[in-house]
């Protein structure tokens, strides 16, 4: 059988390598020589449910248009470049899967509490849907948020009704109280369950700490401060208990699967220059004094594996220019991997004077290359994308990210999954195929679990590195070469098969000459 993502990812490569040099002149040379497309880098998109119109529309029409809508985003992230897709699964302690620990999601089913009929697990649909085509599932997660709307009415038996003295109510909406251990071990309850589960790549969660603060509104917490405080400011205090959450969640996952990655995405500005002069030159709300989340101590002690600040601002917006916060991150989060958040809108709304450019992509895109500690981008949100807003999509399989990117490594280089065996050419439906062999899984993090095509001119070396040479990132044991079962249509053709392993380390190559 014609896999479909196949055909679409080998003629598209067929298109960079033929075109390369039209593709030069549309881009100036200096963005070309410094901000090539490389081998590894993390290009993802944010698919959030909440508020999202299409999720509400598509529940009254049953199960399988919301299944055929899913599919169709994470599609449309694919045919861009993207190799990662953030999924929103728990917006307020609910569930978009099928959970025995919190209540169904009402963005899934119209109503909180309600399972969708007939039964599906949208989770572990998204995380097929992603994987047959090559790419990473994040499973997002909020953890304090309970409600997001003053309006909102929670079954009688949600936990925040069994016990309310853990929660507190702020702007007209609930939220954990972060100050209990009992809160904290439910939500690594919540995530061990999703982690134990489910096949995600790794467990993603947003800015939402303690409450973005309203002006003349005090956080309610003076009773739990009074019993748990033990001296401390309290100031001080909030930082630890999310500290303490961090730790746990961080701990939860890789007690459950070691190879499973955690990545928090802040808000863009960890504290002012004004401030603290670590801080960055910038003028806005702080994680650190705002949200009472210290970031850095989070890399600095090993806690998450990625960080994805949300530079949500144009380049040289005046309180907080993303230009100089993207640098700011790239020298403070050493240790981890740092992808930067890209608000679509903003980005193809306005001009870069600097470059003469009608939008700030290339821009963008390029300073994420130059930046030795940034390792790619998240897009905000993933719907902008895939409706190709002012043209993003276009922009991005055809210029900047055209090529196929593997994402970022983890975990001990020197541990790499076996390489593939019995490569081998096949002729089957009147077409020509690439097989190979595999290991079956063993739940280790060396399994091998997709595997890289490489195509080589007869004259080319085999290199790996080259990055116009990646056919395909597939977690298929085949590939098409030809819709043509002819032996001389192929002849003298030259392959190279890698595999991938859950840490996204690479194998040795396997070649074969047609």
């Amino acid at each position: 059988m014609v896999h479909m993502c196949d055909i679409v990812m080998m003629k598209r490569q067929y298109v960079i390598r033929t075109f390369a040099v039209f593709l030069v002149l549309l881009c100036s040379m200096t963005l070309c020589m410094d901000a090539a497309n490389p081998k590894r880098e993390f290009r993802g998109a944010w698919l959030h449910i909440i508020g999202q119109t299409q999720y509400m529309n598509t529940q009254q029409k049953g199960s399988e248009q919301l299944k055929s809508y899913i599919a169709d985003q994470i599609d449309r992230l694919h045919r861009t470049g993207c190799n990662a897709v953030i999924f929103q699964v728990r917006p307020t302690a609910d569930a978009a899967y099928i959970s025995d620990i919190e209540p169904w999601s009402s963005w899934i089913t119209g109503k909180r509490g309600k399972a969708p009929v007939p039964l599906w697990d949208p989770l572990e649909f998204a995380v097929e849907e992603a994987h047959k085509r090559g790419m990473e599932l994040h499973a997002w997660l909020n953890p304090y948020r309970v409600t997001s709307s003053p309006k909102e009415v929670l079954p009688a038996d949600h936990i925040s009704n069994k016990y309310p003295e853990r929660f507190f109510k702020y702007d007209g909406k609930i939220f954990f109280d972060p100050a209990y251990q009992e809160n904290r071990d439910y939500i690594c309850e919540v995530v061990k369950d999703i982690t134990a589960r489910y096949d995600v790549d790794a467990i993603h969660i947003d800015d939402y700490f303690y409450p973005y603060p309203v002006a003349g509104v005090k956080i309610p917490d003076d009773a739990s401060y009074a019993k748990f405080g033990g001296g401390m400011k309290i100031d001080d205090w909030r930082r630890h208990n999310v500290d303490l959450l961090i730790e746990q969640m961080y701990n939860t996952i890789k007690e459950t699967k070691p190879w499973v990655r955690f990545g928090v995405s802040p808000f863009g500005i960890w504290r002012n220059k004004k401030t603290d002069p670590r801080g960055s030159d910038s003028n806005g709300l702080q994680n650190y004094d705002g949200l009472y989340a210290d970031v850095l101590l989070w890399a600095k002690n090993g806690w998450v594996d990625y960080i994805a600040p949300q530079l949500y601002w144009t380049l040289d917006f005046k309180a907080a220019p993303s230009r100089h916060l993207a640098h700011w991150w790239n020298d403070n989060c050493h240790g981890v991997d740092v992808f930067i958040g890209q608000d679509v809108q903003r980005t193809m709304n306005n001009a870069d004077p600097k470059t003469g450019d009608t939008n700030e992509l290339a821009t963008k895109v390029k300073l994420s290359r130059v930046l030795p500690n940034i390792k790619g981008n998240v897009w905000w949100h993933g719907y902008w994308v895939t409706g190709n807003m002012k043209g993003v999509a276009d922009s991005l399989a055809y210029v900047h990210q055209n090529t196929v990117a593997l994402p970022p490594t983890y975990g001990d280089p020197k541990d790499i999954p076996a390489p593939v065996s019995n490569l081998r050419v096949s002729g089957k439906d009147g077409m020509t195929y690439l097989e190979w062999d595999s290991n079956p899984p063993a739940d280790k993090a060396t399994d091998q679990i997709r595997f890289v095509v490489y195509s080589f001119l007869e004259d080319e070396d085999l290199d790996t590195d080259n990055v116009e040479a990646i056919m395909i990132m597939t977690p298929r044991k085949e590939y098409l070469v030809s819709e043509d079962d002819d032996p001389d249509a192929v002849k003298g053709m030259r392959f190279a098969v890698t595999a991938l392993d859950r840490n996204n380390r690479e194998s040795k190559p396997v070649e074969i000459i047609l």
